[in-house]
């Protein structure tokens, strides 16, 4: 007998099929589901994975900005300090330009010079006024400090006026006016006392910067009155040596303008490197395209401070060469210049080889001077025992110019004193200026192509806009008139009689030994 099936499981088996493609939608469905979450979930994670990648772009850039900023202030920072020095108030606006200008020379007691009515202000009693004048603060830029004459014993009688001018500068702290220094050396006995008298001193390693020397000479007295000119704090330059300058009275805006240029030297204190960024406190505030305009004795002129070498040219400052090609160019009639050497060449040692090239930057535009324009030039060059022999063959090419012209004119003189005597820095002529019809240059540099390339130096260049009021002699009259005075000179030889006796001399070294002729890499070392 055949059983039957049960009812319920015949419905069973007929909805199992349903079941299962129940099941298998939902578990279709339910994949479905995992899938898309899955896939909106990595989406979360791209874009976040994105943000986060931008935040840390974000992040990189930001860092990488304030790496920049922090780069740029150690630039700034290890330069020079980014306030630079005090200037005590004193502004391009509220300065002063009414000046008093006065020309100071010293004269050694056995020069027999003809004054002509016009005996200048001595030296010694420039700088003892200056130091009348200070009240605050004295800054003076020296590369020689030998006011006492330490190195010789018995002191000589002329290096009086040395000794009291070292006494009135240590002072100055009695007084509580602040004396700042810079010079190239600082293991100098005067420098050590004067710091020990509380003046505070900078050392400009000019070896390490330019392989050169610190030939810059000026005073700044309360950022008020100037010196600049020839005379270095050495005894000699207050008895026995010529020298000439000039002392600028209560005229701050000028006085600014070196003081920044005093603030450049300061920085360097201690340095190996010139560094590429400065302070706007070192910036020239006047220059030979914009000159300061000033009255000097009630007369209206203007001035400007030049610098070299090129490297020690802050921004807008005007180097020394271009102050001179302006004066030179500028002249109409005359040019008449002292100098204690002259000599178109530059000197440098590279790899223990000396190399010597002509440097015709001056040379050329006294040419064209004489020739093209018919201007009237006389050269008075110093005679001595470091006068390069060199020197007698460039002064006959000058003079050459002349010899199949007309109304050309140029004359060369060389100034020697003590000939009987071994030493010839007594009477040395120590000048180095310029005076033309129209203007001045005063400046540290004798003429040598080997000073204004490596060493460091600063000029002062005026120009007078009109004739005095009073009828007076102005500044540059007054340079002219000194000129002139040592051009006709018993001590004014030309150059043949010069170039005589220095053979003459040459043959004393060599057959008696009285003194000794320098090498050639000495012929442009500082005196």
């Amino acid at each position: 007998m055949e059983l039957s099936g049960d009812p319920r499981m015949e419905g069973q088996d007929e909805a199992a099929p349903a079941l299962l493609a129940c099941v298998s939608q939902v578990k279709s469905s339910s994949f479905s589901s995992v899938q898309q979450q899955g896939y909106s979930a990595t989406l979360l994670l791209r874009r976040k994975d994105k943000k986060l990648e931008q935040v840390q772009q974000k992040c990189v850039v930001t860092l990488a900005l304030l790496c920049c900023f922090a780069v740029l202030m150690v630039l700034i920072f290890s330069s020079v300090d980014i306030w630079g020095d005090d200037e005590d108030g004193i502004t391009e606006e509220n300065c002063s330009r009414d000046c008093r200008i006065v020309l100071v020379e010293n004269i050694p007691d056995d020069l027999s010079l003809s004054m002509d009515g016009r005996r200048h202000l001595p030296l010694s009693v420039g700088f003892h006024s200056l130091l009348d004048q200070a009240k605050h603060s004295v800054e003076v830029v020296s590369s020689v400090w030998n006011l006492n004459s330490w190195d010789m014993e018995p002191k000589p009688s002329t290096a009086k006026q040395g000794q009291l001018l070292f006494q009135r500068l240590l002072s100055l702290k009695s007084r509580g006016v602040k004396l700042k220094i810079v010079s190239s050396r600082t293991n100098v006995t005067e420098l050590k006392a004067l710091e020990a008298h509380n003046a505070e001193v900078h050392s400009v390693n000019m070896t390490a910067l330019t392989k050169g020397g610190l030939h810059s000479s000026f005073w700044i007295v309360d950022r008020k009155h100037i010196y600049i000119g020839s005379a270095d704090m050495d005894w000699r330059s207050l008895s026995e040596r010529k020298e000439l300058g000039v002392v600028v009275y209560n005229c701050s805006c000028l006085a600014l303008d070196f003081h920044r240029v005093f603030s450049f030297y300061w920085q360097l204190h201690d340095r190996d490197f010139i560094p590429s960024i400065w302070s706007k406190r070192v910036t020239a505030l006047y220059g030979r395209h914009e000159a300061l305009e000033l009255q000097l004795n009630a007369t209206l002129a203007t001035a400007y401070v030049s610098t070299s070498p090129e490297l020690f040219c802050s921004k807008d400052r005007t180097r020394d060469l271009d102050a001179i090609h302006q004066v030179i160019q500028s002249a109409r009639t005359f040019i008449f210049i002292s100098v204690t050497d002259y000599l178109p060449l530059v000197k440098r040692s590279f790899r223990g080889t000396s190399v010597t090239r002509y440097w015709s930057y001056i040379d050329e535009v006294i040419r064209e001077a004489v020739v093209l324009r018919g201007v009237r030039v006389r050269l008075l060059i110093s005679f001595w025992k470091k006068t390069d022999p060199l020197t007698f063959n460039f002064v006959a090419s000058l003079k050459s110019l002349c010899l199949q012209l007309q109304n050309c004119s140029l004359e060369v003189k060389f100034f020697s004193h003590k000939e009987q005597k071994e030493d010839f820095q007594l009477g040395l002529n120590h000048n180095k200026y310029m005076v033309t019809d129209n203007a001045a240059y005063l400046g540290n540099h004798d003429w040598v192509g080997s000073d204004f390339v490596i060493n460091a130096g600063v000029g002062l260049v005026l120009k007078m806009k009109e004739s005095p009021i009073d009828g007076g002699a102005t500044v540059l009259e007054n340079l002219k008139a000194a000129f002139e005075r040592d051009w006709r000179s018993p001590y004014a030889k030309n150059p043949q009689k010069s170039k005589d006796q220095q053979a003459k001399y040459r043959n004393l070294q060599w057959s008696k030994n009285h003194w000794d002729i320098p090498e050639e890499n000495d012929w442009n070392r500082p005196l």
